[in-house]
């Protein structure tokens, strides 16, 4: 395939290579966007990459949109792909870049060109009467772009921010032959009989219903499961050392406030008022665990005293990240606090590090470990902190 990039030269690649894919699949979803502005010319466009299976696209719609308008979209699409469409790359300042998006009424676009340094060159490619700011890559030509399935639509707040509007997202994927298409669909369908949504409800392990979108119902076998997890879970910790409490999932703001969450995950937890009093449902564990700890004195010669708990917790999720039991709004976490010397870091390190191997290996889950550093919004000092992540370190180094 020929390949148009940001600079305006061409280079050769094959769709099995990234750049190749990535510019296959980034002139599709252009195709889609020039298509939903052909049929619905009020709409306004986002933003639409390149994914690691397909494309997507967020739009702005003057009306409700559903899964019905696909095919209509679809039959505009093959139109433009017929039309063998040449993609022109040209570059302007950010005045003009503005200027040609005002001309077409796409509020998305400006916005993100204000962000850009006033300096900045913008790249540009067109298609017919389809004008996109876009940084490429894309192929030479709409007809390379033989086989392509719409497939869902969701909602997606602008940029990421549930404070921002909900705008319409529709997922694709393409390909250079039919075949290959149909290979894929075939894929997604045997995939979806094993979804695990699926699965749950058909084996009567929970269920996911509308009256508590995120708060999964456990059914009578899944609670077995469940439960046989918990017993194995309790052994193990047992077995580590650990002493097991529960806290309540309904605490005063004040504590929320002394731990600073009301302040940082305020947005992500649910509230009350109590006899006048501010209280949320717990998102975490941590602060009840800490008053656990402080309601009697404590000597080092305790030390490392482990506490664990199953905590309920509750975390307000946006509608569009839900999925299944991957992605909920109440779940059972396993948190564990351990108060220790500093001298007993590196030994307790490899003792989680052991539990975590453990569970893991039994289940069969391969996993990766990264070195999580301070963040910018923390709680603590800085020396504690350097304490901390230097027992992580020594962790790789033994």
């Amino acid at each position: 395939m020929k390949i148009k990039m940001k600079d305006g030269s061409i280079r050769e690649a094959a769709f099995e290579e990234e750049l190749g894919k990535n510019a296959f699949r980034h002139t599709t979803a252009h195709i889609l966007a020039q298509a939903v502005k052909r049929l619905y010319p009020e709409t306004k466009c986002a933003i639409g990459p390149s994914i690691t299976e397909g494309f997507y696209y967020d739009f702005d719609f003057a009306f409700h949109f559903s899964e019905e308008n696909l095919a209509e979209i679809e039959a505009e699409m093959k139109k433009i792909v017929k039309e063998n469409l040449q993609l022109r790359q040209f570059t302007a300042d950010r005045e003009k870049a503005v200027h040609l998006m005002e001309e077409r009424d796409e509020p998305y676009k400006i916005e993100m060109l204000k962000d850009l340094p006033e300096d900045e060159e913008i790249s540009f490619y067109q298609q017919g009467e389809y004008l996109e700011m876009c940084a490429g890559p894309h192929v030479a030509y709409t007809s390379t772009v033989k086989a392509f399935k719409l497939l869902s639509v969701a909602g997606a707040y602008w940029r990421g921010d549930e404070k921002n509007k909900m705008l319409t997202r529709i997922y694709g994927t393409s390909f250079p032959n039919e075949d290959m298409l149909v290979e894929y669909l075939n894929r997604l369908e045997e995939a979806k009989k094993r979804d695990h949504r699926k699965l749950g409800k058909e084996l009567g392990l929970f269920a996911l219903l509308e009256e508590g979108p995120g708060f999964p119902f456990f059914l009578p076998k899944g609670l077995i499961l469940k439960n046989l997890l918990i017993d194995y879970w309790r052994k193990m910790h047992a077995k580590e050392g650990y002493v097991e409490i529960s806290t309540p999932i309904l605490l005063n703001r004040q504590l929320w406030e002394t731990s600073g969450h009301w302040e940082h995950y305020r947005d992500k937890m649910y509230t009350t008022s109590i006899d006048g009093t501010d209280f949320a449902i717990k998102p975490m564990s941590c602060p009840g665990g800490m008053l656990v700890y402080q309601m009697e004195p404590r000597s080092y010669r305790e030390f490392p005293l482990r506490i664990s708990e199953l905590g309920l917790i509750h975390r307000n999720e946006a509608s569009g990240t839900l999925h299944g039991l991957m992605r909920v709004r109440c779940c059972t976490q396993d948190d564990a606090h351990i108060f220790m010397t500093p001298e007993q870091i590196q030994d307790e390190i490899k003792g989680v590090a052991r539990l975590i191997d453990e569970v893991y290996s039994t289940f069969g889950f391969p996993y990766h470990v990264e070195l999580s550093t301070r963040p910018v919004n923390s709680i603590g000092s800085d020396e504690d902190w350097e304490l901390a992540t230097n027992g992580l370190k020594m962790l790789w180094m033994t």
